[in-house]
């Protein structure tokens, strides 16, 4: 519960009776643990260019492994070594992480207070020793984990720690080596408590700067998981291409935003489907529809169309209306010729169940409206225009003419012209009076 609680923090921000999704605490769970294995592997860089550092750094005695500072780099490089491959096997217990925080500053400053054993000199000496600012660096390195306690416990247990490296000089050196001169601070051993007051103000300013960055990018990671994840998931509802509409729009998109394009439609229906419906179980309707559109959906998406919406047991795709295309018709027709063979298919399929299912498919082109409808609260993109609206109709006309698969035979000539196969069987019909036309004009038969 409470790692539940630590993950929820930087989403305190979320409007009221908003939930986080746990597929949305998964996702920063993972991401710290991958900083986890990202922190072991910049410590085990650091802890052997440290190791690299000593062995090459000039010495007063060449009794190199009688001293204790090679044993304790071994030690920390093993103790690195095995939080790293800990960091891959498990989620890092905060016990276990507290430890390393220690071992860092305990492996730091024991290495700076050896230096005034090593070169023979008063405890101040060690003072002022260049390493201690690889402290900084042990600081920031916390800051991968995009936790900001972590980086504030490092922070104090390193002023602490100089706190107590500092009254340790004092105590023995003696309060003599106290000096207010910064001179002599310089020029000899003397111990400038400005100077080390100075570093601890810069451990803990540090700290808290690097605490409330993270903090700031914490939340900030949070809400870009969030919304992530979030817009993968609406992308399961929109269109790749309509998604891409709305996020890429210069401003926000408004109802009544529009785009005139030529374009290509293509309807389907199932005959039969309302029977069937009425005599069988919702779920198997719904079963019985998603196995469909799995099938014929990727058929659309393959030939650049874009399922605009489900009309229950039909389908409205578009070709060319989401972003303009030159080959709209004939990328239409090819795609309901294949839907129509796989449809066929289906239909024996169904017929070995007892089912009596046929799908039927019109296709049409020309100008359309690609437009956002709905109010300030909801939006949807559509397309409205002649050329929709007479695909709907010819596909009701599939009836009357006992047909499969129809278009028009000005798209016809439209998608031949755009590269449509030749090869593929069709059937011209002139005059024929469609419902809801009031001319009559010619169809053409696919797949007849």
């Amino acid at each position: 519960m409470a790692r539940r609680t630590q993950l929820l923090a930087p989403f305190k921000g979320s409007p009221p009776g908003r939930t986080i999704p746990d597929r949305v605490q998964d996702v920063v769970q993972q991401f710290d643990r991958r900083s986890e294995q990202l922190i072991g592997w910049v410590q085990l860089t650091l802890g052997s260019f440290l190791a690299i550092l000593y062995l090459v750094a000039p010495r007063p005695t060449d009794a190199l492994m009688q001293q204790p500072v090679p044993v304790s780099l071994a030690i920390y490089l093993a103790f690195t070594g095995l939080r790293l491959f800990l960091s891959y096997r498990m989620r890092m217990p905060a016990w276990f992480l507290a430890f390393s925080i220690l071992v860092d500053v305990v492996l730091l400053f024991g290495l700076i207070w050896y230096f005034h054993i090593q070169y023979g000199q008063t405890a101040s000496f060690y003072l002022r020793a260049p390493t201690v600012m690889y402290v900084f660096v042990f600081i920031a390195i916390r800051a991968l984990r995009f936790e900001p306690a972590w980086v504030l416990a490092t922070g104090a247990t390193a002023a602490v720690g100089w706190f107590l490296m500092t009254l340790y000089a004092i105590r023995a050196s003696g309060a003599e080596s106290i000096t207010r001169s910064y001179v002599a601070y310089l020029q000899g051993n003397g111990i400038l408590i400005g100077a080390e007051i100075d570093k601890i103000v810069a451990i803990l300013l540090l700290t808290t700067v690097l605490a409330l960055a993270l903090a700031r990018a914490k939340r900030l990671l949070a809400v870009a998981t969030r919304e992530q994840i979030e817009r993968e998931e609406l992308r399961r509802f929109l269109p790749e291409d309509v998604e891409r509409a709305i996020t890429e729009a210069p401003s926000a998109v408004v109802a009544g935003a529009a785009q005139e394009r030529d374009a290509a439609i293509i309807v389907l229906d199932i005959r039969g489907f309302s029977a069937f419906v009425n005599r069988s179980e919702p779920k198997d309707a719904v079963q019985t529809l998603v196995g469909l559109h799995r099938l014929i959906v990727p058929v659309v998406q393959r030939h650049g169309g874009v399922v605009d919406k489900y009309l229950g047991d039909g389908v409205l795709a578009t070709f060319g209306a989401t972003r303009p295309s030159k080959t709209a018709a004939a990328d239409a027709l090819h795609a309901l010729v294949e839907i129509m063979a796989i449809a066929r298919e289906w239909s024996t399929a169904t017929e070995l169940e007892g089912l009596t299912l046929r799908m039927n498919g019109a296709a049409t082109a020309g100008r359309v409206v690609f437009a956002a409808l709905g109010d300030e609260f909801r939006l949807e993109y559509t397309v409205i225009g002649d050329a929709v609206n007479l695909a709907a109709k010819l596909e009701k006309h599939n009836k009357s003419e006992q047909t499969a698969a129809l278009t028009t035979s000005e798209t016809y000539a439209l998608a031949l012209a755009q590269g449509f196969s030749t090869e593929v069987p069709a059937e011209l019909r002139s005059g024929c009076m469609v419902q809801g036309v009031a001319h009559p004009i010619d169809i053409v038969v696919l797949d007849p």
